[in-house]
């Protein structure tokens, strides 16, 4: 298939402007295109049309947090979840592999070989030994001298897109404004901070709390801590809280998934916190250093009972969450598609449908699993099942 060629995907619906409509997504050149200056200016026809037969056309997914374990493998893999692209996330480590890992990992746009990279995400190690969870306690490094402690620790930031850290050891915001200066997402978590810590890091540029609930303090009704943000009236004019949450029926409680759903929907982030054990047989495995035992649907540290990440796909996610707070179809796919990329700020390319965004995008049914991904318009997974096949499957590029 050539990008310069038309494609029209038609008998679908798509989701656009926060509504699912019935109406055909036209692609050229890798873009979502607005068809009518086509028509009506250039005189032009599709030169392929696709029959989506009633499929729902979502953006594709996007996770913010999948920790690192071998970028090409996780990448091709997410591709059959509906994730087109991904922030591979790096967690506490020796200073000496984030100078190792952090200069390999490109920002790049996916493809057949897998979901695109858009960015590193760090979670770590400027954070709080109490709420370690799974984080080495050995690598945990204080704040000391400001910004050159996190340089020095990190290296180079050049391919860095998120950097979660514990409001609290960072008591002035000055590190968190320096990270927003530099283009870089500031997240809080793994902390033993308040709400006033959480509030001033807020004021300072950050916007995205790491998988809430988690690995934090619990909520208190004199001092809800960094849940307290969901809420907050004191925050900059035009600020928004964004907030990852594990949708997997094990990190949250089905009432703690509907308590933050229902406090800030607009907020609501889907990630998976995936660990490389996704898709492993239950019993002990090796990743990297690190013994992890599967048990059912739970990975755990081996020989403890601390969870290291989820085995959850994103897809998976999806459905859980619209299942466990009874959000619509459409609340449940934004919250994998166009909040991840307002958090990063990309929205005009990425996480939605919108004319002049990447083609990233999947085919659903409607109990929203996925039966086709692609990146830039080009087909980069489809489920090969006849049943639910598309036309694009018998069209000769």
């Amino acid at each position: 298939m050539s990008s310069s060629e038309i494609i029209q995907f038609h008998n679908c619906y798509i989701l656009r402007d926060h509504k699912i409509i019935k109406e055909d997504l036209w692609v050229h050149n890798k873009k979502i295109i607005n068809p009518e200056p086509l028509f009506f200016v250039e005189k032009k026809s599709p030169n392929i049309q696709v029959d989506c037969r009633g499929a729902i056309i979502s953006p594709g997914f996007i996770d913010l947090q999948i920790n690192e374990a071998g970028i090409q493998k996780v990448a091709k893999g997410l591709l059959r979840y509906g994730v087109t692209s991904f922030c591979p996330t790096l967690i506490t480590s020796p200073v000496q592999i984030y100078h190792k890992i952090i200069p390999k990992i490109k920002k790049q746009n996916g493809d057949k070989n897998g979901a695109g990279v858009l960015g590193i995400h760090l979670e770590g190690p400027f954070i709080s030994r109490d709420k370690k969870g799974a984080h080495s306690v050995q690598h945990i490094k204080y704040i000391e001298s400001g910004f050159q402690d996190i340089l020095e620790v990190y290296g180079s930031l050049d391919n860095v897109s998120i950097v979660t850290v514990a409001p609290e050891v960072d008591k002035t915001g000055d590190v968190v404004e320096k990270f927003v200066k530099q283009g870089i997402t500031v997240s809080l978590g793994h902390s033993s901070g308040n709400l006033a810590d959480g509030e001033r890091a807020m004021h300072a540029g950050a916007n995205f709390i790491t998988h809430l609930f988690n690995a934090m303090l619990p909520f208190h009704h004199r001092d809800p801590g960094l849940v307290g943000l969901l809420t907050t009236d004191s925050l900059p004019p035009g600020r928004s809280v964004y907030y990852g949450i594990i949708s997997d029926g094990i990190h949250t409680h089905p009432s703690a998934l509907r308590i933050a759903y229902r406090s800030n929907p607009e907020g609501l982030v889907l990630v998976t916190d995936a660990v490389s054990a996704m898709g492993l047989e239950a019993g002990t495995h090796y990743i990297g250093e690190q013994a992890v035992e599967i048990k059912g649907h739970r990975a755990i540290i081996a020989g403890t009972s601390t969870l290291c990440g989820s085995i959850a796909t994103m897809d998976m996610c999806v459905r859980y969450f619209k299942n466990a707070t009874g959000c619509n179809k459409i609340e449940a796919l934004e919250c994998a598609t166009l909040h991840p990329a307002q958090v990063l700020g990309i929205t005009s390319s990425k996480g939605t449908l919108d004319f002049g965004s990447d083609a990233d995008f999947i085919l659903l049914d409607q109990d929203l699993h996925v039966h086709a991904t692609f990146i830039s318009g080009e087909c980069v997974w489809d489920d090969d099942n006849p049943e639910t096949q598309c036309l694009y499957k018998r069209v000769q590029y």
